[in-house]
């Protein structure tokens, strides 16, 4: 079961979560009469989170109702990503949810998905 601030709003089956690398910046300078370059490290800025799957509902106003329930998260807050084998993503904020087409599946309606957080501290 995968959770967003406690909520089930994710089919796990069809998940996939990649994590990028922590980013770290630095401003170079140059000093006149100086050989060499003055390195500034400006420290950690978080990584990138992507996950990807499909949201399935048994109708289209439930689907509607569940895009709206994970459209609500991207507020600026931070949230907390919690996955079945117990691994734990805190302090992420959403940036961006996208949604497919939405199509037939057998009992019900699926639409694929693609999120992108930004996990502010590791």
């Amino acid at each position: 079961m995968i959770t967003l601030d406690g909520q089930n709003l994710f089919d796990e089956q069809q998940c996939e979560i990649e994590a990028g690398s922590i980013q770290r910046d630095s401003v170079e300078k140059t000093v006149p009469g100086l050989d060499g370059v003055l390195s500034i490290d400006l420290g950690n800025h978080g990584r990138k989170i992507k996950q990807k799957g499909l949201l399935r509902a048994k109708t289209s106003l439930q689907m509607n109702e569940k895009i709206q329930a994970i459209s609500g998260y991207v507020d600026g807050n931070t949230h907390t990503l919690k996955l079945s084998n117990g691994d734990l993503f805190e302090n992420l904020r959403m940036d961006v949810f996208k949604t497919g087409k939405f199509g037939p599946n057998g009992v019900g309606i699926v639409v694929s998905y693609e999120i992108i957080y930004t996990q502010l501290a590791v």
